[in-house]
């Protein structure tokens, strides 16, 4: 009998706050998504937010335990009320593309706007959103919009879009417990869809041979989603080739040859937009170096290049667990891409500014701050100055991690960490 207590007690203990959290979501919200539409336009100066349209999709596959998001990770942060007593009820950072450019030269000339998307449950009642960007100079955020929602009103499309053939390549339960990680073709036409295939095999293993991704395998469930493109290949400026693919896939973004994106977010949502989705790679059919990743939006690489599987997690660790770059002797097209007076929020840098909110209590007994590098002890924890692009007053956990350099070494501890914490917001 008190073994039977015990047992009882044992689920009532650690049952609980999952039953609750299941509860909280029935509460507010049904088992689809609200797509959100938008556009984000301005220049170097100033940004807005422009509506564009509401859609139900029919899958929510995100958390249902971390509504509201533990950490303020991103650019970009949305948040939903429940209307009728302001309580919080969703909270997601983000980043963009359009960020990135208007850290260029270009934005000081040129207004652009770039189409972007954000998802949330679906919910039951009326809802208030925000839409909010980081302050460069206080780090605090600022209000960009702020409207209603009606989850009844007729002009919330229903309209189902083209739906791609996709293939799971790995499944371990079901999406609202997993990480959920689609991969889309993108330069790949109809008939060399057995070759994406094979390929996002081939990347998959290659990840998964990788901390923290090798202990964490039964967390993720992998789909491949097989859009066909006319031609083969992202289109390549600086060699005059262009290619009519689904998303619109670009080497040379802003210039820089290698930095392969798409600048159209609408069209790689609209890719998946039937496919538990939590975290997006676009798997860009080409042998030519190259890639990209943005927190929370999606990671892009080449698929034949030498180095694939090495450019694919290193651009995964950006857009999946929001990992900053480690170099800073490379050439981009960023001008002052952070303010050293702040502690940036990506979780493998810092500028000291507030250090012990980073990898301070990991750091082994003496280590000097900062730490100067030994070329024998390359993954030796401490504080190297370099970093985000900027060789004096940022600082990375190591000499040389994924994060910084093409190496099979894999992740510095830091940067474990911050995957491996994600990857429990997502199913825990």
């Amino acid at each position: 009998m008190k073994r039977i207590q015990a047992i009882l007690l044992f689920f009532c203990i650690f049952l609980t706050p999952v039953v609750k959290a299941q509860d909280a979501y029935s509460s507010y919200f049904t088992d689809k998504s609200l797509r959100i539409d938008f556009l984000l336009a301005g220049d170097a100066s100033a940004q807005h937010v422009y509506i564009d349209k509401y859609s139900e999709e029919p899958i929510w596959a995100g958390t249902r335990s971390n509504l509201v998001a533990p950490f303020e990770y991103g650019e970009y942060l949305f948040k939903a009320f429940d209307k009728a007593t302001g309580k919080e009820i969703f909270k997601v950072g983000f980043s963009t593309l359009f960020f990135e450019w208007r850290t260029t030269a270009e934005a000081k000339m040129l207004p652009r706007a770039y189409p972007q998307v954000v998802t949330m449950p679906f919910p039951k009642a009326s809802v208030d959103v925000e839409f909010f960007e980081r302050n460069r100079t206080t780090g605090g955020w600022n209000s960009l919009l702020k409207t209603s929602i009606d989850p009844t009103s007729m002009f919330i499309s229903r309209e189902a879009k083209p739906s791609y053939p996709r293939k799971k390549i790995l499944d371990n339960g079901s999406p609202a417990g997993k990480v959920d990680m689609v991969f889309i073709a993108e330069g790949y036409t109809k008939d060399q869809m057995g070759k994406f295939e094979k390929d996002v095999r081939e990347m998959v293993d290659y990840m998964f041979q990788r901390e923290p991704y090798k202990s964490r395998k039964s967390d993720f469930n992998i789909y491949a989603v097989m859009a066909p493109s006319e031609n083969a290949g992202p289109d390549n400026p600086g060699k005059g080739y262009w290619s009519r693919t689904p998303l619109a896939s670009t080497f040379y973004t802003f210039g820089t040859d290698r930095y392969l994106t798409t600048s159209d977010y609408k069209a790689v949502r609209d890719a998946i937009w039937d496919v538990p989705t939590d975290a997006i790679f676009i798997l860009t059919n080409t042998n030519v170096y190259g890639g990209g990743g943005i927190y929370n939006y999606y990671a892009m690489a080449s698929s034949d290049n030498k180095y694939k599987g090495e450019v694919m997690i290193h651009e995964f660790g950006h857009s999946f667990a929001g990992l900053a770059d480690e170099y800073f002797n490379s050439e981009t097209a960023y001008e002052d891409f952070y303010n050293l007076k702040l502690e940036p929020w990506e979780p493998n840098i810092t500028t000291l500014v507030n250090f012990d909110a980073k990898w301070k209590s990991m750091l082994p007994a003496g280590t000097p701050i900062p730490t100067i590098s030994d070329p024998n002890k390359p993954r030796d924890l401490g504080v190297y100055e370099g970093g985000g692009y900027m060789a004096k007053g940022i600082y990375r956990p190591i000499d040389k991690c994924q994060m910084r350099v093409n190496t099979k070494d894999g992740f510095c501890p830091v940067c474990q960490q911050a995957i491996s914490r994600m990857i429990d917001y997502f199913v825990k």
